[in-house]
């Protein structure tokens, strides 16, 4: 049984038992009043409705009908025994686990052996026994059901308190209960009973006075009515609460990437970030950040939604599923609109979303007023998002998990800026980029932390792994020197060291094109590796006209592009449609319920790309199931256009298929220029092969002297390319055989011997 203690002060009542110096109970009668013990008997007072027992006056002996079922359940047998006791109690309050039992038996047994000793006889100590199980069952059956736990329950009684409370009541204490008597009256009722003060303590503190008229619990009851409204609205309070930002070193990208578990040990919070970066401290390293940053994110297995330029309205099927009616009253618009939140695999994080949505939607009251529609509408655009976002963000979710929701663009609106407060109130790193200095984000929150860096980059999208991304070069942004623009080595790799790659399309300059054009890619603009995963800026590009109407220098200065490794197609189509492909038979096995089947194919006896390096094989397969998934080409998902695109890929052309098993994702990469003259749109199955070998890595430019939109019409997005006009559209030029025409080579050229 614990002991009691001495407090030294109101607070050490809150106090867990752990925390608790020696650890014990307390027993305390108040017999005055001053501000302090007001508030302390409005905080103990609302810990004892919710956790533990308040009783007003006399606890009601047992009546007739409470007799007759303990007579029913238990039978009238009695022995004063301690095993006795602990036997009656697991049939009579069967939610006791062993270490409650025991304490509570041990309890009862030592007040009745004391009756026993002072002479009382077996009949009365039996009716004493019997009318403590009645009370603990019909009273107090809650409060030893906590018995045990670090938050200790709570009894409050105020009045004058009998012998047998008083001994029920201390049983409760030495079983591990705070308790507290509030006496109106003063100490003389008190000390008949306990004339040595042994069951308790009186409380004595400066300035106090006797209780004011008419001051009771009753009446703390009316002053606490609008603190119990708010809190019906909120249900089981959570576990958990959010610690924001407080452990933080200021480097966001590295607090983000700081595990979980090394965030902080109180077992109470859970430890997120809430930031915003405006700006960039270094144009050319700000893409490849970000890229790590995600990469190693996924690679920790934390769950991590990215969104980019907006927040995506709610669909109006999203908001058909949410069940709302007109409001009157705030506290019927938060009651009724909360409900649509569930979350049933964890009941804590459940509680933790609740809490979030009510705490953000009173906050969203004070700040916009009595305009319940308006407030109404907001609230719905947040219960939209949540359950967009919650499988994404949430799934299989434990505790400490910390998911991830960066927003790169800055909040544009005020249904965005509550619906990421929300977010950080949640398990959750809310991180805005930015980069954009000429855009503002209009989130204002004083939890937000901050960070202003002095550069300004105009991205849009977050350079993700599986979408196409366009990353302007130094001199696309700041037109400076394009020397100014390349990267230096940055290490020495072994040959095929790296067995994954994902692609950034560089926009840049068309005189760019030239000179990155040859560069190893390990030197590019962009270029990162993280893990085993590379990074590859790569040109994809359509260049329109001719320069100053000089055909023979344009075809020249296409013949300086072709270098080794490199694919040239002068003439459309290069596969034409309706050619023999064997493949086609197969497409339809290896593609079904909108679910590319990779190990299928790789098992299947005509898969053609067994005699390539396993690694190449995924590498070949996850670019197609990308292609798939970001519908790159018009009609997949739509007309069976997947099929054709699958058909298209596993049936490469031998001489491409030999340039991506060499390839090395951090040397030199292939090459494809595709020269379309004439007014020929270039077939389908082109367009399959060139957005397939964007995405493996390939650099690829399109010539079109005619400035016709004679290549991008199968593509789905027709900014995948970047377009460079050059000059004059000229038609109906000969293509000349490229590859036999002459270099003109410079004087350096000249003097260090290159040629082809």
């Amino acid at each position: 049984m614990l002991q009691h203690q001495k407090i030294h002060s109101l607070d050490d009542f809150f106090a867990e038992l752990k925390d608790r110096q020696p650890k014990g109970v307390y027993f305390y009668r108040i017999n005055g009043y001053n501000d302090e013990i007001n508030e302390f008997l409005k905080k103990y007072y609302d810990l004892s409705r919710r956790t533990g027992v308040i009783l007003e006056g006399k606890i009601p002996n047992p009546d007739e009908k409470n007799l007759a079922y303990y007579n029913e359940i238990m039978g009238p047998k009695f022995t004063l025994s301690l095993d006795f006791v602990s036997v009656s109690l697991k049939k009579w309050l069967p939610r006791m686990d062993d270490f409650q039992r025991q304490m509570v038996a041990s309890s009862i047994y030592d007040s009745l052996n004391n009756l026993h000793k002072s002479g009382k006889t077996e009949s009365m100590i039996k009716n004493s026994y019997i009318k403590f199980m009645c009370w603990l069952y019909y009273k107090f059956e809650r409060v030893v059901s906590q018995l045990g736990a670090n938050s200790i329950p709570k009894i409050l009684y105020e009045g004058n308190i009998s012998s047998y409370e008083l001994m029920l009541i201390s049983i409760l204490s030495n079983a591990g209960c705070d308790v507290v008597l509030i006496q109106h009256d003063g100490e003389q009722n008190y000390l008949k009973l306990d004339p040595q003060s042994a069951l308790s303590e009186v409380l004595q503190l400066k300035d106090m006075k006797p209780f004011p008229p008419g001051y009771n619990l009753k009446t703390m009851r009316e002053y606490l009515k609008k603190a119990v409204v708010t809190e019906r609205l909120y249900g089981s309070a959570p576990s958990l609460l959010p610690c924001t930002n407080a452990w933080i070193s200021g480097k966001v990208f590295d607090d983000i990437r700081t595990s979980v578990l090394a965030r902080g040990d109180d077992e109470r919070f859970f430890y997120n970030c809430f930031c915003r970066i405006n700006g960039v401290e270094d144009k050319n390293f700000y893409a490849t950040e970000l890229f790590q940053l995600q990469q190693e994110i996924k690679n920790s297995k934390r769950q991590l939604v990215i969104v980019s330029g907006e927040i995506p309205k709610p669909t109006p099927d999203e908001i058909a599923n949410v069940s709302r009616k007109n409001y009157t009253q705030l506290e019927q618009l938060v009651q009724e609109l909360s409900s649509n939140i569930k979350y049933t695999a964890n009941a804590d994080l459940y509680r933790i979303m609740h809490k979030a949505f009510v705490d953000v939607v009173l906050e969203e009251a004070q700040r916009t007023g009595s305009n319940l529609n308006k407030l109404a509408n907001r609230a719905i655009y947040l219960i939209c998002w949540l359950k967009r976002y919650m499988p994404s963000l949430f799934g299989n979710w434990k505790k400490p998990e910390i998911a991830c929701f960066f927003y790169m663009g800055g909040c544009q609106n005020e249904n965005e800026a509550v619906f990421l407060r929300f977010l950080a109130k949640l398990p959750v790193d809310v991180l805005i980029l930015c980069p954009n200095l000429n855009k503002k984000c209009c989130l204002d929150d004083k939890l937000l932390y901050e960070v202003n860096n002095p550069e300004s980059l105009n991205i849009n999208e977050y350079p993700d792994m599986n979408i196409q991304t366009k990353i302007g070069t130094v001199a696309f942004h700041a037109e400076q020197e394009l020397n100014s623009i390349l990267y230096q080595d940055t290490g020495m790799y072994r040959a095929k060291q790296h067995s994954k790659a994902n692609v950034v399309n560089l926009q840049t300059m068309y005189e760019e094109i030239k000179i990155l054009w040859d560069q190893e890619l390990k030197y590019r603009p962009n270029f990162a590796t993280a893990d085993d995963v590379v990074t590859m800026p790569v040109i994809f590009a359509k260049v329109s006209g001719v320069k100053d109407g000089d055909v023979k220098n344009y075809w020249h200065s296409v013949r300086e592009l072709i270098v080794d490794d490199t694919i040239v197609i002068s003439k459309a189509p290069y596969i034409a449609p309706g050619s023999p492909n064997p493949m086609k038979a197969y497409a339809a096995d290896f593609y079904k319920n909108g679910k590319l089947l990779k190990s299928v194919m790789k098992a299947h006896p005509r898969f053609p790309y067994k005699i390539l390096r396993e690694e190449m094989q995924d590498f070949i397969l996850e670019k197609l199931e990308i292609m798939i998934e970001q519908r790159l080409i018009r009609g997949i998902g739509e007309n069976g256009t997947e099929y054709t695109v699958i058909a298209t890929v596993l049936n490469l052309p031998k001489d491409i298929l030999r340039l991506i098993q060499n390839f090395d994702f951090t040397k030199k990469n292939p090459k494809l220029i595709y020269v379309n003259a004439n007014e020929t749109v270039i077939s389908l199955e082109d367009s399959i092969l060139v957005a397939f070998l964007n995405l493996v890595g390939f650099d690829i430019v399109f010539f079109v002297p005619t400035g016709y939109q004679n290549v991008e019409q199968h593509f789905n997005n027709i900014n995948l390319m970047e377009e460079h006009q050059l000059g004059e559209y000229l038609y109906d030029l000969q293509v000349p055989e490229l590859k036999r025409l002459p270099l003109k080579l410079s004087w350096r050229e000249k003097l260090f011997g290159r040629g082809k």
